[in-house]
């Protein structure tokens, strides 16, 4: 039986290739906790300069790299307003919370992933005592694999500003964003004070984020690194795989999404399915609750992972090739097929 898995539980799942591994295991190292690195300090100066920062900030995780920037632009008892829906505020553990003393004030997000700027008005806080400082809006795009339009990013990104308040991306995804809108990666992340950038999803590479922001932000930031544990040493090793990531991976974002259209499609024509139509290359299919668990013991038995639900999220990326989403429109429809012909 062949070892290969297809494997559409998320974009982190992918694992770097053969040039990839090489640029590693060649990569110059140095002690980055000391800035002796020189493949860490490469990869933030053009991770800098490819979005229009002026400094950069390498990290383990986006969870780092999103709670750095949280602490840095809220102090104890401070608040930050975010989508209901976003990572840093439902997948990220409370970290802000827990770790911040940061109050999140959460707002349900539209349809289209956006925060309705009616919303964020209201819910920004007067300067009272009785109230915790409202001091930050983060937005996150993709978000659930919807892009942000860029008028909308203007528009929410200059009325924060003009009420006092800094802007941070989750940008986890954001090259995907710029990819799907035809846009460069500065003009994606135009208007926002600092950005989280992943380079372990659909970049390929297997650790690591840059947190991007001005130099003096970026200053503080490793102090805060430091203390949440994301100091490396000889993080070289890891920095050359998001050198090759930025290099050779953002532009092919295009054919995840193309497959993401291609599996959508094919298993919308299978009855009994509700299937979204993805804008990159996240979607969701609403699956019969009484197929649930036998649909993911079929899937397992064809060496197909995914997160099987009712409300089942499917996700392509650099290792899901055409080949695989044709298996997997075939193995769907075979075992509705079956399904309904057994009911």
């Amino acid at each position: 039986m062949s070892e290969h898995w297809i494997d559409l539980r998320s974009d982190t799942v992918t694992e770097p290739n053969e040039a990839m591994r090489a640029v590693m295991a060649a990569a110059p190292v140095g002690d980055d906790v000391y800035g002796d690195d020189p493949t860490v300090n490469l990869l933030q100066e053009r991770s800098a300069a490819l979005f229009g920062f002026e400094a950069g900030l390498f990290a383990p995780s986006g969870t780092q790299t999103n709670l750095i920037a949280l602490m840095l632009h809220c102090a104890r008892g401070d608040e930050y307003l975010v989508g209901q829906d976003a990572h840093t505020y439902k997948y990220e553990g409370g970290g802000a919370a827990v770790l911040g003393s940061i109050q999140p004030q959460p707002i349900a997000n539209q349809p289209d992933g956006s925060l309705a700027l009616a919303d964020i008005a209201h819910y920004i806080k007067p300067d009272d005592l009785h109230f915790a400082r409202s001091r930050l809006l983060a937005l996150e795009n993709t978000i659930g694999g919807k892009v942000l339009s860029q008028s909308y990013v203007q528009e929410a990104t200059a009325f924060a500003h003009s009420r006092g308040l800094a802007t941070h991306l989750d940008g986890a995804r954001i090259c995907n964003a710029a990819v799907k809108q035809g846009i460069s990666l500065k003009d994606a992340v135009r208007g926002f004070d600092s950005v989280s950038v992943c380079l372990s999803k659909g970049l390929g590479a297997p650790v690591g984020s840059v947190l991007l922001g001005s130099k003096e932000f970026i200053e503080r930031g490793k102090r805060w690194r430091k203390m949440l544990g994301g100091g490396m040493r000889q993080a070289g090793i890891l920095a050359a795989a998001g050198l090759y990531a930025l290099e050779h991976n953002v532009a092919r974002l295009a054919a995840d999404h193309v497959n993401a259209a291609r599996l959508a499609c094919g298993l919308a024509s299978i009855a009994g399915l509700t299937v979204a139509t993805p804008q990159t290359n996240i979607f969701y299919v609403e699956v019969p609750p009484a197929a649930v668990d036998s649909l993911r013991a079929a899937l397992l038995a064809e060496r197909i992972r995914a997160s099987v639900g009712q409300h089942t999220r499917l996700v392509t990326h650099i290792n899901i090739s055409e080949a695989d989403v044709d298996h997997v429109i075939a193995v769907f429809s075979r075992f509705f097929s079956d399904w309904r012909s057994a009911r």
